[in-house]
C-alpha cells in the first residue's frame, strides 16, 4: 500500500486492513519520503507509527529530491521507489489511493495538454502491478470515512501550491468549473469511461484482424505489414496507437506520422526513431517496434572444453561430445563439428562463408537476409569460428568446414535465442 500520510492514503490503509482477513490479503505499507518538504521526516515517522497501530510491516525509501523538484521528477522517483519496495516485500501489487476526483483532474489535465483518446481514458483501475481500488469513490466519501473512524491525515502544502499544474487544476480551475457545472467531476469521469471502452475495443481488434499476427519478441513486438498497408490513413494511425499502447511504447502524433511514412514508402531494413532508445523498423513483411538492449560482449566465448553451457549476448550456448548424424541442416540451431577449438563472436562486415551443399563463398549478410533476420538483430547475431573462419551462423547457415563423418565422435553445439 502506497501510504503518503495524506487523508486518502490513510483511508486506503484502514479499508484494506479491514478487508484483509476476509480477503486473505497480506499487506505491507510502503512510504516514499521525497525529501522535498522540510517536514517530510516527521510525516514518515507518523506513517511508521500508523503501520505499527495496524500491525502491518513498514517499508520506506528516501529520495532527497530537494525543494525544487517538479511534479514529474517526484512522480517518477516515487514509482521507482514503490516498485523497489514491492520487490523487497515479495508483494504482487502496488495499491494506490487515487479516487474519482483524482481521475477527473487527470482527464482535465490531459485534455489541456492536448492528449488524444488514450490519454483521456485517465488512470486504469489496474495497470500492470498497480491497483487503484478507490477510483469509484469521491474525495468526500473518504473524508467522511476518516471522520467515522477518528483518523486524520497530513495536508501536504504542495497540494495547494498553484505553481504545480495539478494543484492549480485542483484549487483554481475545478472550483470555477464546479460553480458553473456542479457535476463536472462526474462528467469528466464519464469521458474517461468512454475513452477506456474505445481503448479496449482497439486492443481487442489487434487480436481479431486476420494477418496482423501480433507477436511479442525478445526486444519488442512485431505485426504483419499487409494489414497496415491496406488501411487508410486514419485507420492506420488508430492501429498504430493501439499497438503502441499495448506494448507501452510512448509515441506521439509526430512520431506516429514517421511510422506511417515508413509503412507507406520505405523498403525493408528502413527504420525511424520513436523515442527513448526505441525504433520502428520495416523488416521484410513485418513492422517491428524495438527497444535496444546492450550490444554483444566484445570478448569471444571459447568452446574449449568437451562440454559446457554459457551465455553470449542474449544467446544461450550448450555443447557436448556426441555422435555425428548422417545429415545436417544448413539453417538449424544445432550443429556438429570435428573436435577442435571453436569460439563464438560477433559477425564482421563483409565476411563470407561456403554454405553446406552450396558452391562458392557467399556474403554472410546475404544469408541473413534470406533467413529474414531483421537488420536490427544482425549486430547481436553470433558466429561460430574456427581459426578465424566462420563455420556456422546459428539458424542461418552451416558451412562445409569441420564437417564430421557420420557416426564419428563430434562436438554438438546448440544455440538458443530467448
Amino acid at each position: 500500500m502506497a501510504v503518503s500520510g495524506g487523508r486518502d492514503s490513510v483511508a486506503l490503509l484502514d479499508l484494506l486492513a479491514a478487508a484483509s482477513v476476509d480477503r486473505g490479503l497480506i499487506l505491507t505499507v510502503g512510504h516514499v519520503d521525497h525529501g522535498i518538504h522540510p517536514a517530510s521526516a516527521v510525516v514518515a515517522a507518523a506513517v511508521r507509527r500508523l503501520a505499527e497501530e495496524y500491525a502491518v510491516p513498514y517499508l520506506e525509501r528516501r529520495l532527497s529530491l530537494g525543494a525544487d523538484a517538479g511534479e514529474t521528477t517526484a512522480r517518477a522517483g516515487r514509482y521507482r521507489a514503490l516498485e523497489a519496495m514491492r520487490r523487497a516485500a515479495s508483494a504482487d501489487f502496488i495499491v494506490t489511493a487515487h479516487h474519482a476526483d483524482d481521475q477527473a483532474e487527470t482527464v482535465l489535465m490531459r485534455a489541456l495538454h492536448g492528449s488524444g483518446p488514450a490519454g483521456l481514458a485517465g488512470m486504469a483501475p489496474r495497470r500492470g502491478r498497480v491497483l487503484r481500488p478507490l477510483l469509484p469513490f469521491r474525495r468526500g466519501d473518504l473524508a467522511r470515512h476518516l471522520l467515522q473512524i477518528g483518523r486524520a491525515g497530513w495536508d501536504d502544502p504542495a497540494n495547494t501550491d498553484p505553481s504545480h499544474f495539478r494543484s492549480w487544476v485542483r484549487c483554481r480551475v475545478m472550483p470555477e468549473l464546479v460553480e458553473r457545472l456542479p457535476d463536472v467531476a462526474a462528467r469528466l469521469n464519464a469521458v474517461a469511461r468512454q475513452a477506456r471502452v474505445d481503448r479496449a475495443a482497439w486492443d481487442s481488434l489487434l487480436d481479431m484482424l486476420p494477418g496482423l499476427a501480433f507477436k511479442v519478441e525478445p526486444d519488442g513486438v512485431s505485426v504483419g505489414l499487409e494489414v497496415l498497408e491496406a488501411a487508410d490513413d486514419n485507420l492506420l494511425l488508430c492501429l498504430l496507437m493501439a499497438i503502441c499502447r499495448r506494448t507501452d511504447f510512448s509515441v506521439g502524433p509526430t512520431r506516429l506520422g514517421r511510422v506511417s511514412e515508413l509503412i507507406r514508402l520505405a523498403k525493408s531494413g528502413a527504420r525511424v526513431p520513436i523515442g527513448e532508445g526505441a525504433v520502428a523498423e520495416r523488416s521484410f513483411d513485418r513492422l517491428r517496434l524495438i527497444r535496444f538492449g546492450p550490444m554483444p560482449m566484445s570478448a569471444a566465448l571459447e568452446l574449449a572444453s568437451r562440454a559446457g553451457s554459457a551465455h553470449w549476448a542474449e544467446w544461450q550456448f550448450t555443447w557436448n561430445v556426441d555422435t555425428a548424424p548422417s545429415r545436417q541442416e544448413r539453417a538449424a540451431t544445432t550443429a556438429w563439428f570435428e573436435l577442435g577449438r571453436l569460439r563464438v563472436r560477433a559477425l564482421r562486415s563483409g565476411e563470407r562463408m561456403r554454405p553446406l551443399g552450396g558452391q562458392g563463398k557467399r556474403l554472410i549478410v546475404r544469408c541473413l537476409q534470406e533467413a529474414r533476420i531483421p537488420r536490427s538483430r544482425r549486430a547481436t547475431w553470433p558466429a561460430l569460428e574456427h581459426e578465424g573462419t566462420v563455420v556456422w551462423v546459428p539458424g542461418v547457415c552451416r558451412s562445409d568446414r569441420l564437417l564430421p563423418a557420420p557416426g564419428t565422435e563430434a562436438l554438438r553445439v546448440d544455440a538458443q535465442f530467448p
